[in-house]
């Protein structure tokens, strides 16, 4: 019989160099931990990243002593207890926007997502420079969780209306 797992989410932020993500994953499979889910990117010279990990919970608080004792080297990771990731998951969509960039985009945009009781799964932003017009382009891609798939066709009317208004290409598959 396999001891009671703990589910851990850990975030981490560093100034970028080689061998951070090893920093990290040393002391979880130390600990017999399992690296379960990640999102890490690296943006003006920092790293920063989202874990989830599964460790023994007899474990647990070695593991935070342990990831505590990075800061030394530069790295903060935040360790915080959830529960076991989910076996159903409600209706995932993909929402993409590129337009011209200008202030408000993500804060607009996110406020109708929320306001139609959906949740944003992962979000990633991206400025480029627009082709023969100059200036940069916003860009956008979002995995939604849809509840049950309601409300769907009121989201994607709310999103169009919003893409018209902000000039923006918009699309909801």
């Amino acid at each position: 019989m396999s001891s009671p797992q703990a589910h851990l989410v850990l975030t981490v932020i560093g100034a970028d160099r080689p061998g951070l993500v090893s920093a990290v994953s040393a002391p979880v499979e130390r600990h017999g931990g399992s690296w379960q889910q990640s999102q890490m990117a690296r943006l003006a010279g920092e790293f920063a990243g989202i874990v989830l990990v599964s460790v023994p919970e007899a474990a647990v608080e070695a593991l935070e002593a342990d990831l505590a004792a990075l800061a030394g080297d530069g790295l903060r990771v935040d360790v915080r207890r959830t529960d076991a990731p989910a076996e159903s998951s409600p209706t995932s969509v993909a929402l993409h926007l590129l337009g011209t960039d200008r202030p408000g985009i993500v804060a607009e945009i996110s406020r109708t997502i929320a306001a139609h009781g959906v949740g944003i799964e992962s979000l990633a932003t991206d400025l480029r420079e627009a082709p023969m017009a100059g200036g940069l382009l916003f860009e956008v891609d979002a995995e939604l969780s849809v509840p049950d798939g309601s409300g769907l066709d009121e989201l994607r009317s709310a999103l169009e209306q919003i893409a018209d208004e902000l000039m923006v290409e918009l699309s909801l598959e």
